[in-house]
């Protein structure tokens, strides 16, 4: 089954101390299906490493080998999606318009959204949408 992804998810994938069960099935899961992510997910994922990068959470150079491996996964790009939805949804349910890509490209595709962000994953819940990850089980 095919899934949305979100950058939280990515983080638990590589970053260690924010490695998660629920989140690596996700990644064994891209074996056998495609995670579908937002354009945005790239520069988040980009920023999200160079930051543990300057924290010392990396070795220097690690954030692009990261990058690397994750354009190695079976990951397909879903554009920007909808600025009708987008802003509807961010005004909603009061998240950033970042976030409220992530929810709206899994509204428009009728996917799963896979995420660690509870904010989100409670706007997606409001939205109909099923949650994957480490926040499968909460309500």
């Amino acid at each position: 089954m095919a899934f949305i992804l979100d950058a939280s998810i990515a983080a638990a994938w590589f970053l260690p101390d924010e490695q998660h069960d629920a989140a690596d099935r996700l990644m064994a899961d891209l074996r056998a299906t495609i995670g579908v992510v937002p354009a945005l997910f790239w520069f988040e994922t980009r920023n999200l490493f160079l930051v543990a990068e300057r924290r010392g959470r990396l070795r220097p150079g690690e954030a692009l080998l990261l990058m690397t491996q994750l354009r190695g996964l079976s990951l397909e790009d879903g554009g920007s999606g909808s600025d009708g939805l987008v802003l509807d949804l961010a005004a909603r349910h009061m998240l950033t318009a970042y976030d409220a890509s992530y929810v709206a490209l899994a509204k428009a595709q009728d996917m799963p959204l896979a995420t660690a962000d509870r904010k989100m994953a409670a706007a997606a819940r409001g939205e109909g949408l099923k949650i994957l990850g480490p926040l499968e089980h909460e309500h």
